[in-house]
């Protein structure tokens, strides 16, 4: 039996503490440069306006830092115009966890109803965004006369400024000068005080949202509808199924992969969504309609400011909705979902 041995002068020597063959970020950085030099910019911008305030929201959530303690000196003029300055006996401080102590025990702020009227303003939103826009799009994906027309016009609230729209459904439902109390009162019903209420307030804010987000999911899901190949519902309809039938056994499936995207950015949105609830219920009555976002920007910008709270707020709800991502996207893979 005869023993081979390599010759040393013809193995390649691998320098100490180097691999063999180059890391995958080098060779990915060899092969595709062009591609990163293109993303650098990018990467940039979204460094400096949303990973930067990220860290510092959340470098803040564990500090006491208010609008009374941010400098850590006071200065005060003298008689001679000069100006003496002196320590701040109450400079802000880190505090670790007990802001977030603070927030969930109710200590301060109204985190625990804030959070009970954001998920029944979220899931009431995005129900009726969704059961409106399946069926304006099932409408609008048959034929009829002025199809055109009538798509242009739903989609036009999407187009108008939310602000805009909030101002004038707060007119409508102004209780003295509103169209909704003029409509109640010619029908013979008394006038209704829409914001001395926190259900009637609420319901307010969801008609506003509900008309202004029905035309995104609207045009989204009869984007999807219009992707489900028509020999489908001619195959079903030679079967003989129904029109019900044929819509919960094509199009329902055929729609699900944009349905569940359309669902998860909807909620992110609602969630999220400030300028409805701040412009129309204004909080009304007592801060009964406010939501997590609205709680969190009078904490900023409001009274004494306090950066510290807000920043708090902020983090939790940024760690709701990835909570519910996450789950919302196991649920997905479970039912054979790629996303």
């Amino acid at each position: 039996m005869t023993t081979v041995t390599a010759d040393p002068a013809s193995t390649p020597s691998t320098p100490p503490g180097r691999s063999a063959s180059p890391s995958r970020l080098r060779r990915s950085w060899e092969k595709h440069w062009y591609a990163w030099a293109m993303v650098l910019p990018v990467v940039i911008v979204l460094a400096v306006l949303i990973f930067y305030p990220l860290f510092r929201g959340i470098w803040l959530s564990f500090t006491n830092l208010t609008e009374a303690n941010q400098v850590a000196e006071i200065c005060t003029r003298s008689i001679t115009g000069g100006e003496v300055c002196k320590e701040n006996p109450n400079k802000w401080e880190f505090v670790g966890l007990d802001n977030y102590l603070r927030v969930l025990s109710g200590e301060v702020g109204e985190f625990w109803q804030w959070t009970g009227t954001t998920l029944i303003w979220t899931f009431a939103c995005v129900a009726l965004h969704f059961g409106l826009g399946l069926g304006l799009a099932t409408m609008l994906n048959r034929p009829m006369r002025l199809r055109g027309l009538y798509r242009v016009l739903l989609v036009l609230p999407w187009a108008v400024p939310a602000f805009v729209s909030a101002f004038a459904w707060k007119f409508i439902f102004n209780e003295r000068f509103g169209l909704a109390n003029a409509l109640l009162s010619a029908a013979g019903i008394d006038p209704v005080s829409w914001f001395a209420d926190r259900w009637t307030s609420l319901f307010t804010a969801i008609v506003t949202n509900v008309w202004l987000g029905v035309p995104f999911m609207m045009v989204a899901l009869l984007g999807g509808m219009q992707t489900i190949p028509s020999e489908l519902y001619e195959a079903a309809e030679i079967d003989g199924a129904s029109a019900w039938q044929r819509f919960r056994n094509i199009t329902l499936p055929g729609l699900r992969p944009v349905s569940m995207t359309v669902i998860l950015l909807g909620t992110i949105w609602t969630f999220n969504m400030f300028p409805i609830i701040f412009l129309v219920t204004e909080g009304q009555p007592a801060g009964q309609s406010e939501i997590l976002v609205t709680g969190a920007y009078r904490a900023a910008f409001e009274g004494i400011r306090n950066y510290s709270l807000a920043s708090t707020y902020g983090v939790l709800i940024l760690s709701i909705l990835l909570v519910f991502s996450v789950f919302y996207r196991r649920a997905l893979r479970r039912q054979g979902e790629v996303w």
